[in-house]
């Protein structure tokens, strides 16, 4: 007997670890996909707000506030397509007074979305690590109700938040140059559907990162915390997994296949620069990207205790809520 595969389709940003998905070179076992990239900003809007695809990337943080406000609509694939340092990322004006972190407390402060996933991690790393009191800070938003992530998911703000939204005809960007804003949170210029700043501020000696050695600082935190943030996962649409609940590991071990043929490549490709004396020698590294659950509980549960605690989320979610049940053991 011939089975027929089940067709979905896919939104997600390009990246090394996803482009074998993307391009059709790996396939998920009885799923034909047909594939739509993005910028992360624009997937999480349209999929939060028009729910136009069966399986996409989805910010982290507004999966476990969805998940948090009773919506169903979507269920979390350990698939985690995004990791960085967030709050390595912070730009602040160098006539600001700001000397170190902790100085950012009452000062102007701009951010492209309050509850995305990377302003949740900076806000909370700033905050535990260095004394960055979210409440004392004049928070700016660039994006409107209309075009952001919030505007889909219920978002207020927090109690004891202070937040305007950014004016149409300006941006982060004009406010930084302008001096309205002491700092960004997070800078954003990629051209999508959602963000609008476009100034480069690399090079202008007018603004400096928060961190003079951001990777000097990234690697501090992760030695003495052991948690690479983790910025995106994926989702599929409820219905799908509740009529094929097979689909969630299918989906799960296609993209973990691609990044593991995408790090042997670049294993290999590292070896021979070794060879070559282009690289010193010394142990490779490891798997930077761990997929599934289990090997992510303390970054999962440290990012749903930031959110209840900074006020995105009435409680901490349980993991079990978020992710398909199938997925919860690898």
């Amino acid at each position: 007997m011939t089975s027929t595969k089940l067709q979905l389709s896919l939104m997600m940003s390009v990246n090394d670890r996803s482009q074998p998905v993307l391009d059709g070179t790996i396939s998920p076992d009885g799923i034909d996909l047909v594939c739509t990239p993005g910028h992360p900003s624009e997937i999480f809007w349209r999929q939060l707000k028009f729910k136009e695809f069966d399986l996409s990337e989805m910010s982290l943080s507004s999966l476990i506030m969805a998940t948090a406000n009773g919506n169903t609509d979507w269920v979390g694939i350990p698939v985690f397509t995004s990791r960085r340092f967030f709050h390595t990322g912070a730009w602040i004006r160098t006539d600001a007074n700001v000397g170190q972190p902790k100085d950012l407390n009452g000062k102007r402060v701009g951010v492209p979305e309050y509850q995305q996933t990377a302003a949740l991690w900076t806000r909370g790393i700033l905050n535990h690590e260095f004394g960055v009191d979210p409440t004392t800070i004049e928070w700016w938003m660039e994006r409107p109700p209309e075009r952001s992530h919030g505007g889909a998911t219920g978002f207020t703000p927090p109690p004891g938040i202070r937040l305007s939204y950014i004016p149409p005809d300006e941006s982060i960007g004009s406010m930084l140059v302008s001096g309205k804003l002491d700092a960004t949170l997070m800078y954003l210029t990629d051209r999508n559907l959602v963000d609008r700043s476009r100034v480069s501020l690399e090079g202008d000696p007018a603004f400096r990162t928060l961190f003079e050695d951001p990777a000097a600082e990234g690697r501090r935190y992760f030695q003495k915390t052991g948690i690479f943030p983790i910025n995106h996962g994926m989702v599929v649409r409820r219905s799908i997994y509740e009529k094929h609940p097979w689909v969630a590991l299918n989906i799960f071990n296609a993209f973990r296949r691609a990044r593991d043929e995408t790090a042997a490549r670049l294993r290999e490709l590292a070896s021979t620069h070794v060879e070559l004396g282009l690289l010193p020698a010394g142990p490779l590294s490891v798997e930077p990207y761990p997929y599934g659950v289990k090997s992510n509980q303390k970054v999962l549960r440290t990012i749903a205790e930031y959110s209840h605690e900074q006020g995105l989320t009435p409680r901490v979610v349980g993991l079990e809520e978020v992710f398909a049940p199938s997925t919860l053991d690898v």
